[in-house]
């Protein structure tokens, strides 16, 4: 699996990518900064500044049903906020 798994499009994403040139991924957990600044700019071809992580834990939920307790959990996960130089862009729906 690589390091860039995908590209995370929300609202807030989206207004951070235009006002101040900030794009968020969805990482590999074992990869660090560096690694995802490469990963980065071989894919888009853009200048990177700045990365910023995030690790996330995963979210536990309980169920009360009528044969008892049912637990579960999601995965844990990590993002990257990265930084691209000041003219670069990255333009994720040019290749639909």
């Amino acid at each position: 699996m690589g390091i860039l798994i995908k590209p995370i499009i929300t609202e807030k994403a989206t207004a951070s990518s235009e006002m101040s040139n900030c794009y968020t991924f969805l990482v590999s957990k074992t990869s660090n900064k560096v690694e995802i600044k490469k990963a980065v700019e071989e894919a888009y071809g853009v200048a990177v500044e700045k990365v910023r992580t995030m690790n996330y834990g995963p979210e536990r939920k309980v169920r009360y049903t009528k044969t008892g307790l049912q637990k579960g959990k999601t995965n844990a996960t990590k993002k990257a906020l990265v930084q691209v130089a000041e003219g670069d862009a990255i333009d994720f729906y040019s290749n639909l």
